[in-house]
């Protein structure tokens, strides 16, 4: 999708939730111990953030073109493409990467 196209989509497909559209962006899952596991099963949530180096466009303005964005865990992946936190939608445009990361170590990425 261009740009134009993805944050047409969002707005259609949204109906107003918040969304984001990110370029250059990494699927981080979390390494850590099994009652880590559990607290995000609790929270129905999965050990999984996202890292994007380049904000597309935020609907709600939060973050400026070209910003980096450390999202909050995985509530929800769809489409391919969408990587939905309990917050925001994320819409993945072009290629990525998947690493795994302590999250101490994602902590200390500032871009």
């Amino acid at each position: 999708m261009t740009n134009d196209e993805a944050r047409e989509y969002g707005h259609a497909a949204f109906n107003g939730a918040p969304f984001c559209l990110v370029r250059d962006w990494i699927w981080v899952d979390l390494e850590g111990p099994a009652d880590q596991d559990k607290l995000f099963t609790r929270l129905e949530i999965e050990p999984v953030v996202l890292f994007a180096h380049t904000v597309v466009y935020d609907s709600l303005r939060r973050l400026d073109v070209g910003d980096f964005v450390r999202s909050s865990p995985l509530y929800k992946f769809t489409d391919g493409f969408v990587f939905q936190t309990k917050n925001t939608h994320y819409v993945l445009l072009g290629d990525g990467l998947r690493k795994q990361a302590h999250p101490k170590t994602l902590a200390l990425i500032t871009g």
